[in-house]
């Protein structure tokens, strides 16, 4: 099975950077609230929500972005010596988001990384289908070729057979699946899924 969610540019940059932020923190580790602005940005363009970004989302720039990562977003997902290291904290920030923006009809849920990856890859197909985005924290790893993942939150955009579209960077990359989810470390992070009541 093929799945592939749309996405959205901001100029060349497939969704937004956390390099682009101008402040030491947000620069090295705003990739929580990143993905959460990129989430916001989709719900608007595909989910139909409303008042979740200070901008027009058909008409932006990277420095509508910016803002929107530094100063909207930042508060809420705030950059952290440890980083925002568990699912709790991303789903307790950004759910503080969302209802202070009026939406309430969505629900964070964690998915934890110590699932199995059978698991994983059903919940994976079954958010995509239902047009959801997902947020991956991923913690240590022993694999060298996900190297920039590390310590690091990203997207999953896409599943294709046993490879999911990781979004981050400004970029779509394609990894296996068991690749990802097999870290080699005891201690792991996962997805945050979303459900719409």
């Amino acid at each position: 099975m093929s799945i592939e969610l749309k996405h959205f540019y901001v100029g060349s940059s497939y969704g937004g950077q956390q390099e682009w932020c101008p402040t030491f923190w947000m620069h090295e580790g705003g990739c929580a609230a990143i993905t959460a602005c990129d989430c916001s940005i989709y719900f608007e363009l595909y989910k139909e929500r409303h008042g979740l970004c200070p901008f027009d989302v058909k008409n932006f720039d990277r420095d509508d972005y910016v803002r929107f990562a530094s100063d909207v977003m930042q508060p809420y997902l705030r950059p952290r010596w440890t980083g925002i290291d568990r699912l709790e904290i991303y789903i307790e920030g950004f759910g503080k988001f969302l209802r202070d923006r009026g939406e309430s009809s969505i629900e964070l849920l964690p998915f934890e990384g110590e699932r199995s990856v059978h698991e994983a890859r059903l919940v994976i197909e079954r958010q995509l289908n239902d047009g959801w985005l997902i947020p991956c924290l991923n913690l240590y790893h022993r694999d060298a070729r996900l190297r920039d993942y590390v310590w690091h939150w990203f997207l999953i955009n896409g599943l294709d057979g046993d490879r999911v579209r990781l979004v981050s960077y400004g970029v779509g990359r394609w990894v296996d699946l068991n690749v990802l989810w097999d870290t080699g470390y005891e201690r792991k992070g996962g997805l945050i899924i979303f459900q719409s009541h």
